[in-house]
């Protein structure tokens, strides 16, 4: 998988390419807190007949460099990393805070989009503050707290062992930047102007970022569809991968035939 220089720091991408049509439509996938773009499953990293393409975000997964604190910061590193690829205006989908860069991203470079995927998130993201002190005094217990919260009931117990070992392999300082970033993070009164067309993934059993996070997105954004992932948690991309591709696939085939 390459690398490529983003902001004084090397930054680990992968990427798919097998688009057959002119102009392509690139598909990105943003990864959440803490996690990395093996979040995304192969049925959707290498989704036949399209190029996509997957980031670890700085001090994530492969990517060198700190972490960020913000949003919006976040945004300009997914932004110069395009500009760095010559990507033609993309499809820009988020898990979790990566939904959140999404929709930032729609909202500060929208000339750079031709859609949005935003998966199991909500326009606010806000933290308890038990979980930023916990990542700063204990990350195991809060891993521990977090696994049964973020996967529904078709996840594996070996994806909740993975997925406390993946969360204790990320530094301390780049976890509670993330989790801060989401707790400031809060674009309610800004839904409206993000006119592209998005398509919203929700799990029926996400604790992190409920089924009504969705709905309320997707009555305030002008151009929206749900797709609801019956028995999803958080995780739901892990936990159902073929539901999540056919729905993306059907999306990015609907942006085509516009």
């Amino acid at each position: 998988m390459p690398f490529i220089n983003v902001q004084d720091h090397r930054l680990h991408f992968s990427q798919h390419l097998e688009d057959p049509v002119t102009p392509p439509l690139p598909l990105v996938l943003v990864h959440g807190a803490g996690g990395n773009l093996y979040h995304w499953p192969p049925a959707l990293r290498r989704l036949p007949r399209h190029d996509v393409y997957a980031l670890d975000l700085p001090g994530h997964g492969k990517s060198e460099g700190p972490g960020r604190d913000r949003i919006e910061a976040y945004v300009n590193i997914v932004r110069d990393w395009a500009q760095a690829l010559d990507l033609p205006p993309f499809v820009l989908a988020g898990h979790s805070m990566g939904g959140a860069i999404a929709q930032t991203f729609a909202l500060m470079y929208p000339e750079m989009l031709k859609g949005l995927i935003l998966v199991a998130t909500g326009a606010r993201l806000r933290v308890h503050p038990d979980i930023l002190e916990g990542i700063r005094t204990d990350m195991e217990q809060v891993g521990r707290m977090l696994v049964d919260w973020a996967y529904g009931q078709k996840a594996t117990p070996e994806q909740k062992r993975q997925f406390i070992k993946q969360f204790l392999s990320v530094p301390q300082e780049t976890m509670y930047g993330d989790w801060a970033a989401c707790n400031l993070f809060d674009v309610r009164d800004r839904l409206p102007e993000i006119t592209l067309p998005t398509l919203i993934i929700a799990g029926s059993m996400d604790v992190l970022t409920p089924e009504k996070y969705a709905r309320y997105m997707a009555d305030r954004l002008p151009q929206a569809d749900i797709a609801l992932i019956e028995g999803g948690g958080h995780m739901l991309m892990l936990e159902q991968p073929q539901l999540v591709a056919n729905a993306v696939r059907g999306f990015l085939d609907r942006l085509r035939a516009q």
